[in-house]
């Protein structure tokens, strides 16, 4: 590890208080809200096939969706920024909560009407909470405790995410699909509008649910004595930050675009998992089944999280990366070229070489960096915003089918290859000011 700056010591110490006892705590509560966003972004895998059945939509409809979701990345990290600037750490968490609360009442309403357009504001107004989170807690994170242990600490919390996106699949295959004349008849059913109407309205017990929740956790986390970070720090890097162009760093120039098109793999299978298992030459299940295998992909993402970083210990993190990209284009190929359940669990497979990818491209992308490491995760986490081009592998399936589109996610992990081979090797190193990593 580099060493250590003024800056993350002063940072540790205003957070952590020295007080064991309280950092912990804090860590505690944070990885709730790790938890509950990796929950909620899931939850669009099931609700997905749902909302294709509710409005009859083609891929393409159905996969803007979640690029609306990946959109509000884009434009909602700079706010993010400024508001936390503002207002501070605690309360934008809370407001983040709020947020996210607001558009799960939303959803409420979408469904009430029943509105394709409505679900799309309201969605992105839930990822505008989201990225609001991400841009506070995982700073955060980072400094809550002794700066030794910042790694280990976002590893948990990462964890933490992993666990609740291997949740929300059974939440939203019980709750939505198994509750809706769609999620549980076979594929390329036709719906009456009267069971349309009646499918749009199951999502309404699911989100007020949610909303309940967010409220709760946000009234605990206004409640709760966080430890305060020091601000001082970041005023007194500025003068150093002009010396320097982030651009000479070619770990993060080809970074951004790793986590860019990692998104578009990793929200491509997630999302149409559903309708390709319940496809008649794959696994030939209703939405409801097939929703809670979503939970082996998704467990299969949280057992390599925790096996990666364990391997990581001994074997470098350029290595595993390059070891997974070749995993998943394997397993790409095979659930494209074959059928059945052969097909089926090589998809589901995929979750557990996508595991690492996120958080070592991340933490590779920021090496290096010194006191452009703030701005340099900026644009990382912007990256997400790949995500939102999912639609065009909804464009392909349209055009030449479901199965043959996961060619595009077996693209992606050529990407990531190269990057681990190449892309990641650092230039212009500067000393770090302090260990910084991002999860999903």
């Amino acid at each position: 590890m580099a060493p250590t700056s003024h800056a993350a010591t002063t940072g540790a110490t205003a957070a952590g208080g020295g007080d064991g006892k309280s950092y912990r705590s804090a860590l505690t509560l944070l990885a709730s809200l790790f938890f509950m966003w990796g929950f909620i972004t899931v939850i669009n895998n099931t609700l997905l096939p749902h909302l294709r059945s509710v409005f009859d939509l083609d891929y393409t409809q159905t996969t803007l969706i979640e690029s609306v979701w990946f959109i509000a990345y884009f434009f909602a990290s700079i706010p993010s920024a400024k508001l936390i600037e503002r207002i501070g750490y605690q309360k934008s968490l809370v407001s983040g909560l709020l947020i996210m609360a607001a558009g799960a009442l939303g959803m409420v309403l979408a469904a009430s009407i029943p509105s394709y357009g409505v679900t799309l504001v309201m969605l992105f107004v839930i990822a505008s909470g989201i990225t609001l989170l991400q841009v506070a807690a995982n700073p955060y994170v980072a400094v809550v405790g002794p700066p030794e242990t910042a790694s280990s600490r976002l590893n948990l919390v990462q964890a933490l995410n992993s666990l609740g996106t291997m949740l929300a699949p059974s939440f939203g295959a019980y709750l939505i699909l198994g509750r809706s004349v769609g999620g549980t008849a076979k594929a390329d059913t036709v719906l009456t509008p009267a069971q349309r109407l009646a499918d749009a309205q199951s999502v309404i017990l699911p989100y007020v649910l949610v909303a309940i929740v967010l409220v709760v956790l946000a009234v605990v986390i206004a409640r709760f004595p966080l430890p305060a970070m020091g601000s001082s720090t970041s005023r007194a890097a500025k003068a150093d930050r002009k010396n320097h162009s982030l651009w000479k760093h070619r770990n993060l120039v080809f970074g951004i675009p790793a986590i860019f098109i990692y998104l578009i793999a990793e929200i491509g299978v997630a999302n149409l998992f559903v309708n390709f298992v319940s496809q008649p030459n794959i696994a030939n299940l209703t939405h409801e089944q097939a929703g809670n295998y979503l939970t082996f992909l998704w467990g299969g993402m949280m057992v390599g999280r925790f096996v990666g970083s364990a391997i990581m210990q001994k074997v470098r993190a350029e290595t595993l990366l390059a070891v997974f990209a070749v995993g998943a284009f394997v397993v790409m190929l095979v659930s494209v070229f074959t059928t059945g359940h052969v097909a089926m669990w090589a998809l589901i497979s995929v979750g557990l070489f996508h595991s690492i990818m996120f958080p070592t491209i991340f933490t590779l992308g920021i090496k290096g960096l010194g006191p452009l490491t703030e701005e340099g995760s900026g644009l990382l986490i912007m990256a997400i915003a790949g995500g939102a081009l999912v639609v065009v592998q909804g464009k392909l399936a349209d055009m030449y089918g479901l199965q043959t589109s996961f060619l595009l996610t077996a693209a992606c992990e050529l990407y990531i290859l190269f990057y681990a081979l190449w892309g990641s090797k650092a230039t212009h190193a500067l000393p770090d000011q302090q260990p910084v990593e991002a999860a999903e």
